[in-house]
C-alpha cells in the first residue's frame, strides 16, 4: 500500500478546509452558515485522529518483549479488542472487534501492545481482509512465535447506511499462521477462548 511518508508531503490545513467546504456545498448546504462555519476545521482535526495510524510503526510497538513468561507455551489470547477504521472505498466507518492470539516462543509482549497494533493498522484507510493480514503478519514477523491467529468481526457502514442497506450484517475475516493454522486442537482452544464454540475455526 503506497502512503505519503511525512506530514510535509501532505496538503496544507487551508487546502483541507477548502475541500471540506466544497463537499458541504456539493451536499447542498452553505458552509458559511453559523452551524457549519467551523466544520471544515473540525473535520480536519477529526481526520488527524481517524487516520493517526499512518504516523505509527506497528512493528516498533512490539519491539520490547519479556522473558518473564518462563516456560509458558500455551496460547496468549487478547479478545474483543474494539476498533474503529474507515473503508477505503467510501471513507465511512468500519466498527468491530479483533481477537488476537499467539503461541509464544520463550518471549512474550505486553498485552496492551497487541491492542495498539490493532489500532495502528485500523486507523488507516482499510479493507477488512488487509487489516486482518497486517495484524497477523506483523506479530509473526516481530515476535516470531510458533503461531498467530487473528479474527475480526466488524460492521461496515458502507453496507448498513448506503448501498444495500443491510443493518446488523457482520463480516468475519480470519488469518492463521504456524501451529495455529495446522493444529486443530489449538484452533479449538482459540475458539473456546473467544467464546465462539459454534464456529468452524478451520
Amino acid at each position: 500500500m503506497s502512503t505519503l511518508d511525512t506530514w510535509e508531503q501532505r496538503p496544507e490545513l487551508a487546502d483541507v478546509e477548502a475541500a471540506v467546504r466544497t463537499l458541504i456545498r456539493w451536499a447542498g448546504e452553505d458552509p458559511e452558515r453559523e452551524g457549519l462555519r467551523a466544520t471544515p476545521e473540525r473535520v480536519a482535526r477529526a481526520y488527524q485522529a481517524f487516520f493517526a495510524g499512518y504516523q505509527e510503526n506497528p512493528a516498533e510497538l512490539l519491539a520490547t518483549t519479556f522473558e518473564e513468561g518462563g516456560d509458558f507455551e500455551d496460547i496468549v489470547l487478547v479478545r474483543d479488542i474494539r476498533f474503529e477504521s474507515h473503508c477505503e472505498h467510501h471513507l465511512v466507518p468500519i466498527v468491530g472487534v479483533a481477537h488476537v492470539a499467539y503461541l509464544p516462543a520463550k518471549r512474550v509482549v505486553g498485552l496492551s501492545k497487541i491492542a495498539r497494533v490493532v489500532d495502528a493498522f485500523a486507523r488507516r484507510m482499510q479493507i477488512q481482509e488487509r487489516l486482518t493480514s497486517q495484524i497477523a503478519e506483523t506479530i509473526h514477523q516481530v515476535l516470531q512465535p510458533r503461531g498467530v491467529a487473528v479474527v475480526i468481526e466488524a460492521q461496515h457502514m458502507c453496507m448498513t447506511t448506503r448501498g444495500v442497506y443491510k443493518p446488523g450484517s457482520t463480516t468475519v475475516t480470519q488469518r492463521w499462521i504456524g501451529r495455529l493454522r495446522t493444529d486443530a486442537n489449538l484452533r479449538n482452544d482459540f475458539w473456546q477462548g473467544v467464546g465462539s464454540r459454534s464456529r468452524d475455526g478451520t
